[in-house]
This record gives structure tokens, C-alpha cells and sequence, in this order.
């Protein structure tokens, strides 16, 4: 435990850094807040990355997102955090994401089938959703709304893409038996389960959808 708080103040120190680089964005140089609100999304992911190397317990993990929830519901109160607050659209992602970040964490301690149960879940949210989500706003090319959520063609495209590559990437990296490119249906099915639990949320769920079908997916398709 005393390395785990070790480790918390760390990373809580990494997780204000990049709240304060966001801001700086934001209020100095003007940076519109759907693009700080992204590096935000980036580099929560990556930082979070170190999770199962620095925490050994999810009880630590679980009071670190639940400090961080706080700071996100006291800056939505008092206005502040503009650089993840100020966008023109309902979104509880921010506050989805450490949730989601828990969640993973948990998985890959109770499903005891190895760390790609944390990683990949994790990265496909951290890195595709946000690189979908930036070129259906730029090249908003077949819009099309799914469940009341209204999405692109060419978004869902650049997910399932990100996704596809994400999970041969990490699969490979870990060297996990079942994860082979010959098994390239399985690969596809699971890419294209999570781009669809994106495709149908909105209003920031998406930051739970996406890791939870994860997770699924995982667990069903690669026993």
C-alpha cells in the first residue's frame, strides 16, 4: 500500500499537469475546447497505461478516479476546467471516463486472463474514439443517427480502422496465443462489435460502451 500512495501521488501529479497544460491551451492561446478536451481524453489514456506497473491494488485505482470524478463534478459547479467544460453539446464523458478507467482495472483482476484485458479495452477508448471523433467533425461525410445518436460514416470508418489496428498492435506486443492475424474473423467481429457500441451512444456514454464491449468482446471471442 505505501507504494501504491507513492504511485498515486505521482499520478496525480501527471493527471493535474495535464488538466494545467490544457487550461494553459484553452485560456492563453485560445485552443478551442474540443481539442483540448481531446488531448485530455489522449493523455488520460496514456498515463493511465502505467496502471497495472505502478498500482497493485484497484482499490487504490478505484480512489484515484473517484478524487478525480470530484475534482471533474466541482469544476463543472464552479465553472471550471473550461478546457473540458466549455463545448456546445450535452457530454458526461468526462465524468464516463474514470469510471471506465475502474472498470478495466477490475476486469483484468476478476476475469485473471491476462492484462490485454486492461490495455486494449483502454486504448481503443483512448485512441480511437477521439481520432473518430475529430475527422467526423472535419470530413462530416454520411451522417447518419443510430439509437438518437447522430454520427458519421466516415467516423465509424476511421474507428473500426483505429480499432482493427489497435487490437492486432496490442495482441501482437503482448504476445497473447489466441490474438494471430490468422485469426483475422474473430479480429474483425471484435473490432467491428465495439465500433457499433460506439456508433450507437451519445452524450459522452460512449466512454463506457466502448470498453465494456471491449471487455465482451474479449471474453467471448478469444476464451
Amino acid at each position: 500500500m505505501k507504494n501504491d500512495l507513492e504511485s498515486m501521488l505521482l499520478l496525480g501529479t501527471l493527471f493535474l499537469l495535464l488538466f494545467g497544460l490544457a487550461e494553459l491551451l484553452y485560456q492563453k492561446f485560445k485552443v478551442k475546447a474540443e481539442f483540448t478536451r481531446k488531448l485530455v481524453h489522449v493523455g488520460t489514456g496514456i498515463i493511465c497505461m502505467s496502471f497495472p506497473i505502478l498500482i497493485s491494488s484497484h482499490w487504490s485505482v478505484f480512489i484515484l478516479c473517484g478524487l478525480f470524478t470530484l475534482i471533474l463534478l466541482l469544476s463543472i459547479k464552479f465553472d471550471l476546467l473550461n478546457s473540458i467544460h466549455a463545448i456546445d453539446r450535452k457530454s458526461v464523458g468526462s465524468l464516463a471516463y474514470p469510471a471506465a478507467v475502474y472498470l478495466c482495472f477490475l476486469a483484468q483482476i476478476l476475469l485473471d486472463k491476462g492484462s490485454i484485458f486492461y490495455y486494449l479495452p483502454l486504448l481503443t477508448l483512448a485512441i480511437c474514439d477521439p481520432m473518430a471523433a475529430l475527422s467526423g467533425k472535419k470530413w462530416p461525410y454520411g451522417s447518419y443517427r443510430l439509437f438518437g445518436a447522430r454520427k458519421t460514416l466516415l467516423g465509424s470508418a476511421v474507428f473500426f480502422v483505429c480499432a482493427l489496428i489497435t487490437v492486432v498492435l496490442i495482441g501482437h506486443y503482448m504476445q497473447e496465443p489466441s490474438l494471430h492475424m490468422s485469426e483475422i474473423t474473430m479480429i474483425c467481429t471484435l473490432a467491428l462489435v465495439v465500433t457499433i457500441a460506439e456508433a450507437c451512444s451519445k452524450d459522452g456514454y460512449d466512454n463506457i460502451s466502448i470498453p465494456v464491449s471491449s471487455i465482451l468482446s474479449l471474453y467471448i471471442l478469444f476464451p
